[in-house]
């Protein structure tokens, strides 16, 4: 199926992440032009780097820095030019849960700022760019989490950054098309991801049953499920009259349970 991603440019956050390799990986395979970024290493990415060498720009940014997001959107539009899709990817959550009055003021403010004001200096610049570069499409899509859709005991710093993105999406999708009247914005809400960002909770076997009691498919995620998602609101041709949607890639999740810890355990 032809997607129509052929050609187009996406910057692509967080691309040294589990979710992020994946979605930078399934960009070039429909010969989309990627510009990644990651925020310590692109360990992870060189040998795609390696094998892309015409296709792949790979930028250190630190999205809560506004002059290096700005630098980001400048090198890859002397690299590749327009930025024609952006996938606002990239977070952090901390591994240790804490309740709300024993978390620190600090870890709120980094956790709020680079899940959710990174994400904003990201899409603002994105904006400066469609300006800049005109055309008639152009496509956002935020990655959220189905912890800011139904809220997480001990993490309410990540979860009320992840919902913060609901807000944005909504308010973006209306903002988009006075600057390219086909352009979109979708928000993407991953479950439990089989990423290194989850693999200590989920080495623990009472954590996935625990975990599994609430989806109907009894399964986690894995980074090519989210990124399938992504791939399909970034192309015009598969979800052209599609904006201000989200899509929750969870296995159906509730915030109930549906089956026994009997009935998971059984399954593995």
């Amino acid at each position: 199926m032809d997607t129509g991603l052929s050609g187009k440019h996406a910057v692509i956050t967080g691309a040294s992440g589990g979710i992020g390799i994946e979605t930078v990986k399934m960009f070039l395979s429909e010969g989309s032009r990627v510009t990644g970024t990651f925020n310590r290493s692109k360990r992870e990415l060189e040998s795609l780097e390696e094998r892309w060498p015409n296709h792949l720009l790979l930028v250190k940014t630190d999205q809560v820095n506004e002059q290096e997001v700005e630098i980001l959107f400048e090198q890859a539009n002397a690299k590749f030019g327009r930025v024609d899709i952006l996938v606002a990817n990239a977070g952090i959550a901390n591994h240790e849960g804490k309740a709300i009055q024993d978390m620190s003021l600090h870890q709120w403010e980094k956790t709020i700022s680079v899940n959710l004001t990174g994400s904003f200096l990201c899409a603002k610049h994105f904006f400066v760019n469609l300006e800049k570069h005109k055309g008639e499409t152009a496509s956002l899509i935020l990655v959220g989490s189905t912890a800011g859709f139904f809220g997480e005991a001990w993490y309410s710093d990540y979860a009320t950054s992840k919902a913060g993105m609901h807000g944005l999406m909504m308010s973006l999708k209306n903002e988009i098309t006075h600057i390219a009247s086909k352009g979109r914005v979708n928000l993407v809400n991953p479950g439990w991801t089989l990423t290194p960002m989850a693999e200590e909770a989920l080495a623990d076997k009472n954590m996935v049953t625990r975990i599994l009691q609430t989806i109907p498919m009894r399964k986690t995620a894995t980074p090519q499920d989210i990124s399938s998602a992504i791939l399909y609101l970034a192309s015009d041709v598969l979800a052209g009259h599609v904006s201000g949607q989200t899509i929750n890639v969870a296995g159906g999740m509730e915030g109930r349970l549906l089956f026994t810890s009997e009935e998971i355990k059984s399954t593995y």
